[in-house]
């Protein structure tokens, strides 16, 4: 399938004759067909990048040639043509798999801008396709979704410690990903077939987290009606991930050290120790060095942990990977949903690639699935949440790695509060000076200080 190949569907000869040579100006290798059936025999004999299909014709018309070849799984991107009396038909049309349509009488602006759409979309679909095969050369990595430098050295360095038994620590934001390298060390593991455990260190209240990682006897403490196995029983021949390690209180540190050390557990209230034989990784969004600096985090159990460090980078840090992670979101939500998504328009990848998503792949994720059902399969831009449209965030919360100084950061903030009361009263400066409660000449002074004026 060539994407430089264009076949046109038109009943018109005037019309097929005109696209032709317009389309061989633009570099596109042309096909033609009168009607559906010729269409629909050229296009799954010798398959082209693009189909441009007529919806009124003879014989078979363009709604029944979307339906016959997507039976035959024709994987062209179709664009419907129609006249403006027939504009619902066309709407059909892209309910029934097209990607567009585009109403005559059109100029050839509006044709070739139609079409490059349709190639970039094509292209991106392809750029999917080919990473994450890449991707899943690697057993077990299939479902981790990134193309930039730094996630491909990520997952290679995961790849190459699958196999052993080495204690892994994932370090990272909130949000980047790190459970879900996590599952894919364990999958390309020999522990595949055991049990995956995942439990969140910060999530457990303090008095809890011993019998929960441990397990205890019947009686041990109020509340211990029976004898319970802890998640490093549960996780006995598999592995156990720990996420948020940095959030352990001191005493549990002590345990956690002595258990991976001695790889025997005891329960609460028992008075024997059980061998276990688990594999653990952890994750942190901590800078666990500061910790132990700090005296937060026993170091002798950070050494323990850190055999090898995986770090994953914020997404602000690696753009390019925003529009294959958005794919990948989408068509998992669509089957999720059992909606019958387009792909990402081109503005819309643009929008998401140029966002600093403070929230890291998470919030990718989350947007994605809301535009999704927002818009019923079909993502544009005016379903994406405002502050994603204009690149600020609703909290502005700052990355991990920003500059805390109030010194410095004082001033940006003025500035932008200025310049917000500015643009909600219309430049009037007394209305803004009220709602900075500031004076109209101090704001004045400030307006030209910050260049606002």
């Amino acid at each position: 399938m060539s994407a430089g190949r264009i076949l046109v569907i038109d009943d018109e000869a005037g019309l097929r004759h005109t696209l032709s040579l317009l389309l061989r100006e633009e570099g596109y290798e042309v096909a033609t067909a009168e009607d559906g059936e010729v269409g629909l025999r050229t296009a799954l004999a010798d398959p082209p990048g693009l189909i441009l299909c007529d919806v009124r014709m003879p014989r078979l018309d363009g709604l029944q040639f979307l339906d016959r070849y997507q039976e035959a799984e024709g994987r062209a991107l179709v664009i419907v043509m129609s006249a403006y009396g027939s504009l619902d038909t066309a709407v059909e049309a892209m309910r029934r798999g097209a990607y567009d349509y585009v109403s005559k009488p059109f100029n050839a602006d509006e044709i070739l801008l139609t079409l490059r759409k349709a190639e970039e979309r094509e292209h991106l679909r392809r750029e999917v396709d080919r990473l994450r095969k890449q991707v899943g050369e690697v057993q077990g990595f299939e479902a981790v979704v990134g193309r930039s430098q730094v996630m491909r050295e990520a997952l290679d360095l995961a790849g190459r410690v699958a196999p052993y038994p080495s204690t892994v620590l994932i370090t990272g934001e909130s949000g980047t990903g790190k459970e879900a390298i996590a599952r894919a060390i364990h999958r390309a593991s020999p522990r595949a077939e055991g049990a995956f455990v995942a439990v969140n260190c910060g999530a457990i209240p303090e008095n809890l987290l011993e019998s929960e990682l441990f397990g205890h006897e019947k009686g041990a403490f109020t509340g211990a009606d029976r004898t319970r196995e802890g998640l490093f029983a549960e996780a006995n021949g598999g592995t156990l991930f720990l996420d948020e390690i940095g959030e352990l209180p001191h005493p549990l540190q002590v345990k956690l050290l002595r258990v991976l050390q001695e790889r025997r557990v005891r329960r609460v209230g028992a008075s024997a120790e059980v061998p276990v034989d688990v594999r653990v990784l952890a994750a942190t969004a901590r800078d666990l060095v500061e910790e132990v600096q700090e005296g937060r985090f026993r170091d002798d159990l950070f050494y323990r942990v850190n055999v090898v460090q995986i770090h994953l980078p914020p997404l602000r840090a690696r753009p390019e990977d925003v529009p294959l992670l958005a794919s990948h979101f989408l068509a998992r939500h669509a089957a999720r949903f059992g909606i019958p998504a387009r792909d990402l328009p081109a503005g819309v990848v643009a929008v998401l690639a140029s966002y600093p998503w403070p929230g890291n792949v998470r919030e990718l994720e989350n947007v994605v699935e809301r535009a999704l059902v927002l818009s019923g399969g079909d993502v544009r831009e005016e379903h994406l949440p405002a502050h994603v449209r204009s690149g600020t965030h609703p909290f502005n919360i700052l990355p991990d790695d920003a500059d805390l100084s109030v010194k410095r950061r004082l001033p940006a903030l003025e500035r932008e509060l200025i310049a917000k009361a500015l643009q909600r009263t219309q430049g009037n400066r007394t209305r803004a000076a009220d709602l900075l409660e500031l004076s109209v000449r101090a704001l004045s002074y400030k307006v030209q200080d910050y260049g606002l004026d």
